[in-house]
């Protein structure tokens, strides 16, 4: 019995499944943020059953109160939206990142895969880097196969080993099912730890050139330059913090092309600090 619902969505075009997660690899909301943009006004298609993901100690549901009286609780949940574009049909899944059943969770989203005919999958997310908020974002690039990243693309070589997040566990069971799979993952300046805009940008634009979708960012660059002015007037009143940031710049600038043993190193560093983080 599987643990999600599903509402057929009717006959799907070159169907793609875009996946983003609350928690772990979303720095600066990154990939949350950019399959909301992807989803848009979406119909939601399936849910998740909550009570088989969350730990509700862990992860709480929200519970209103309006003049005293309780009027609704708001639990943890776990969906997948369907919007149809003019050149093809996304399903989105989004959620918090479960706290147990991974194992059963990644072999309902294969059965969810093969039942509406996706013929592709894509992860989106976000790392810290040790970079400023003063320099374009660029985008790592992971997939099924060597054949799928493009050749402009900046990916890890050699061997990482990292933490596992629950969207590459998922990611993985449907690449193991045969469905070719891809990943996008921002990465963030470490010192910001708000919904971070350009990373947003960064990710839709190589999400959308991947998938071969247009997706209007006019007014996300606008709050993307809106809030780099915020963080330079910061900056310019914490000596410290412009410091820190001049050190940033000189690094990245200073790197050029980071060799991907390099990159490994560096995703590897950042991403095991996080766990350290996580766990203590």
């Amino acid at each position: 019995m599987p643990i999600y619902s599903l509402t057929d969505p009717g006959r799907l075009r070159s169907p793609a499944l875009v996946v983003a997660l609350e928690g772990w690899v979303n720095a600066g909301e990154a990939g949350t943020g950019a399959a909301e943009v992807l989803a848009g006004d979406a119909r939601v298609v399936a849910t998740f059953d909550s009570d088989a993901l969350f730990d509700y100690r862990v992860l709480r549901p929200t519970l209103d109160f309006v003049q005293g009286v309780m009027e609704k609780i708001v639990w943890p949940q776990m969906i997948v939206r369907h919007r149809p574009l003019l050149e093809r049909d996304l399903l989105i899944l989004t959620g918090a990142e479960p706290n147990w059943n991974w194992r059963r969770l990644g072999t309902d989203v294969v059965d969810l895969v093969l039942r509406l005919g996706v013929v592709e999958h894509v992860s989106i997310g976000g790392i810290p880097w040790a970079a400023p908020h003063t320099r374009p974002v660029s985008v790592i690039a992971t997939a099924s196969d060597q054949s799928r990243l493009d050749p402009s693309d900046e990916r890890p070589e050699g061997l990482l080993r990292v933490p596992a997040a629950a969207v590459s566990t998922i990611e993985f069971a449907v690449k193991q099912a045969g469905v070719p799979t891809s990943g996008f993952w921002a990465r963030v300046p470490q010192y910001i730890g708000a919904h971070y805009h350009p990373a947003v940008i960064a990710l839709l634009e190589r999400t959308s050139r991947h998938l071969g979708i247009s997706i209007d960012l006019d007014s996300l660059r606008e709050e993307a330059d809106a809030q780099k002015h915020q963080l330079d007037l910061l900056a310019e009143e914490r000596p410290e913090v412009k410091a820190m940031i001049e050190q940033l710049e000189t690094l990245v600038d200073q790197q050029g092309e980071v060799s991907g043993e390099q990159l490994a190193a560096e995703i590897e560093r950042f991403l095991l600090l996080q766990g350290d983080d996580r766990r203590g």
